[in-house]
This record gives structure tokens, sequence and C-alpha cells, in this order.
């Protein structure tokens, strides 16, 4: 499939202080592994531009982007939210972390590419309309989402693959049987969300050390049928690669093997239903040699299709 990685520079400058894991780091680990792999070579590299404030606007609250863009400090780092701290060049990172699925969802359907990765930080699912949390400021992905509903996009799915549950993704879209919101997450873990479903939230708990054939029981017997049955226009990934054996942020037990035939699960449900495209942003995934290898491998397959 035609595959870009989507990124910018200015993605590094957010920082939260020394030896915190949503570090700058984390881009450089994958950066380094796609390029050892050979896998930098079979994908086409797009900046990401800015995001202006009404894409910010699609999701969240006024007084909540006021509130942001007043926090920035002049100097050091200044707490915002619970897990959030902010730099004098956080907003510079933001703004290209938002930008990148605004111009991912805008190559899509244009038909100029068939998948995405948002290589980009600061993550977003934590957060929700009016809240920033969970290393998390604005919802990137949501906005995206947002943006593809104001381009025409009927029906669009969103598949959280992070060992934290997408509490503020499905915040926003609670309400909205247009978006099909799946995540799968250890628990109980943070945030410790209570666990709801409906005929358009399909939350998938995990016990802790639960491994690759857990996850593919879940994918068949609780996502592939209703993903079958949505037939979505528009397939996101919230790409959190913290459920990797190799994490000690949490407890699940999944290798790169496991990422390969998810995103191999995704791309299958993409021809069935002959989506316009998949769409994945970075979210968690602190051992960097482990979300270096596994966003290698996820973006081959995407590539291979």
């Amino acid at each position: 499939m035609r595959t870009a990685v989507i990124s910018h520079p200015h993605c590094r400058k957010h920082k939260m202080g020394m030896d915190h894991p949503e570090c700058p780091e984390r881009l450089d680990a994958i950066t380094d592994r796609l390029l050892s792999s050979g896998v930098d070579a079979t994908v086409a590299h797009m900046q990401a531009p800015k995001a202006d404030m009404s894409h910010f606007a699609l999701v969240h609250e006024s007084s909540h982007i006021k509130a942001v863009c007043a926090a920035i400090p002049q100097h050091g780092t200044q707490q915002f939210a619970d897990d959030v701290l902010l730099c004098p060049d956080s907003f510079k990172a933001i703004e290209r972390a938002v930008g990148a699925g605004i111009l991912a969802v805008d190559e899509v359907l244009e038909g100029n590419l068939d998948a995405a990765f948002c290589n980009v930080r600061p993550p977003g699912h934590h957060a929700n309309q009016k809240t920033s949390s969970g290393f998390c400021v604005f919802n990137n992905l949501a906005i995206a989402v947002e943006y593809a509903k104001t381009q025409g996009v009927e029906r669009i799915a969103i598949l959280d693959i992070d060992v934290h549950h997408g509490n503020g993704t499905q915040d926003i879209f609670r309400q909205r049987s247009d978006i099909l919101f799946c995540s799968l997450f250890q628990y109980p873990f943070y945030p410790n969300t209570e666990i709801e479903n409906n005929e358009h939230i399909i939350n998938s708990p995990l016990p802790v050390a639960s491994k690759g054939e857990d996850l593919k029981a879940l994918f068949n017997q609780q996502w592939l049928p209703k993903l079958r049955e949505f037939n979505a226009e528009l397939i996101f990934i919230s790409a959190g690669f913290d459920a990797h054996i190799e994490d000690d942020m949490a407890g699940l037990q999944f290798v790169e093997a496991d990422y390969q035939w998810l995103t191999e699960q995704v791309i299958k449900v993409l021809k069935d239903t002959q989506a316009k495209g998949i769409i994945s942003f970075l979210e968690g995934g602190y051992a960097l040699s482990a979300l270096g290898r596994s966003v290698s491998t996820h973006i081959k397959i995407l590539v291979e299709g």
C-alpha cells in the first residue's frame, strides 16, 4: 500500500523533564529502526504542517485551548494537568502533532495514500474535550477524525491498541453512532475508566500478563464482527506499543509478531470493506528498542499491504 510517515522535527521540542519516559528519544528510536531495517526506503516522508486553532476547536472546548496556550512557560517546565508538563516549545510540537493528522486525512481522501503513520508527540488519547492528562495535551487522533467528518466521511472506526484505555477518545465520541470505538487495554490499570460497551463502543479489558493469543481472541471474537457490520469508510489506529513485553510501564506481553498480526487483520478489514485508508497515530511505547522494532514492523506490514 502507498504509505507515508508523517512527522516534524518540532515534535522533539516538547519535553517534560529529565528522565521522563515520554521523551524526544522515542521518535529517534523509531527513525533509527526504520533506517536500519530498510523500511525507511519503502515509504514516503512528509512534514507535518502547523495545525491552526480551528482544528483544535473541532474537538476541544475553547476554554481548554486558551488554558493550554496560557500555560506555556517562558522557562523550565510548568505542571498543567495530571501527568502533563509543558515547556517553552511544547506548542511547537503540539501544532505539528495535530497537523500530521490533518495532512494524513487530506492525502488519503485525495487518493494519494492508502496508509499513513503519524510519528508525532505528545500523544493524545487521554485528552478529552476539556482536560489534558496522561502525557496527552490535545487529542491528535480525535481532531483528525472530526476533520475527516467535515470532509464528508460518514463512518469511521477507531482501534485503540495502547496498553492504557483511550478514555479521552471515548469521552469525545461517546454519543456518536457514526464513530466505532474499539479499545484494548490492561485492566485494572490507569486510567481506571469505568468499562462500558454499547453498539459503537467496544471495550476489551485484558488481565495482566495477557499474550498474543489473547489479542487474537479478542480481535476475532469482539472486534472483527463489529468492524464488518459497521463498514467504516476510514480506519484510525491509536497505535500505542506499551503492551510490549519489554515495556515496564505496564504488564502485558505482546511482541512484534503480535503487532504484525494485528496490522495484517486491519488491512484485511480495509480490503473487505473497501475503506479509503488507514491512519495510525503514535501513542504510548516507552521501551525504546521495543518501540522502534514494533513501529517498524507495523509500518512494514502497511507497506506490504
